[in-house]
């Protein structure tokens, strides 16, 4: 993964989690990494982290800590091109992440979709929070009419307790407010997905995690 690259592994992973760690831009890690006599050119940074985090999410969800069957379920918009995109996520009661996802609508099909990929990952659980949002309730309704389990889910919608996954978008927020917004999409997804796994790290949601938070994610890269 790292063969053809002009530098070693640890300042190509440095500069990444720079950017995923920090509210920096582009041209912030491009200074901080010519104080070090690293002359890369911002636009390199922005590949590194396209390349890097889909692998490091897809490492992550094999060593995450198994999160409780409570969880508290919402959606945040997130601009794109201009347009407003939708990042789904899921928190346990406790405030850990569950899952992720971003989508280009706002719908029935995009909820079930996180669904999926969240109930793939980490399991079903016993009950969600989740705001009036109707399109959230059927997408739950169409998993349990799927599921050959007789346990179904259980649809809760109590407004305070979402409370910790709104605190929650607040950070993810902050992490990207520097952005005047993402380009592509596909950018956008492996951005916020690295993003989330750094704040997965911070949360020691990690099995075996190593002595600091950058040591456990360059971990994650094969």
């Amino acid at each position: 993964m790292f063969e053809r690259h002009r530098y070693p592994r640890v300042i190509i992973l440095q500069a990444v989690y720079f950017k995923l760690r920090f509210t920096l831009s582009y041209r912030d890690v491009e200074e901080l990494m010519s104080i070090r006599g690293i002359k890369v050119d911002h636009s390199t940074f922005q590949r590194w982290v396209f390349k890097f985090s889909k692998e490091v999410e897809k490492n992550m969800h094999k060593r995450k800590k198994q999160v409780c069957d409570s969880w508290r379920m919402d959606e945040t918009y997130i601009k794109v091109k201009g347009r407003d995109m939708y990042l789904y996520r899921a928190v346990d009661k406790h405030g850990n992440t569950v899952d992720f996802l971003l989508t280009r609508r706002r719908q029935k099909m995009s909820a079930q979709k996180f669904f999926n990929k969240a109930i793939g990952n980490n399991g079903k659980p016993r009950i969600v929070n989740i705001d009036k949002s109707g399109s959230n309730s059927s997408a739950i309704l169409t998993v349990n009419k799927r599921s050959l389990s007789t346990k179904k889910i259980k649809i809760r919608k109590v407004k305070y307790l979402n409370n910790i996954i709104e605190q929650d978008h607040r950070r993810i927020k902050r992490r990207i407010r520097i952005m005047t917004g993402f380009k592509e999409f596909e950018s956008a997804q492996r951005t916020l997905s690295g993003i989330e796994v750094v704040s997965i790290i911070k949360k020691d949601q990690i099995i075996n995690p190593c002595s600091t938070s950058f040591k456990t994610f360059c971990s994650l890269v094969a």
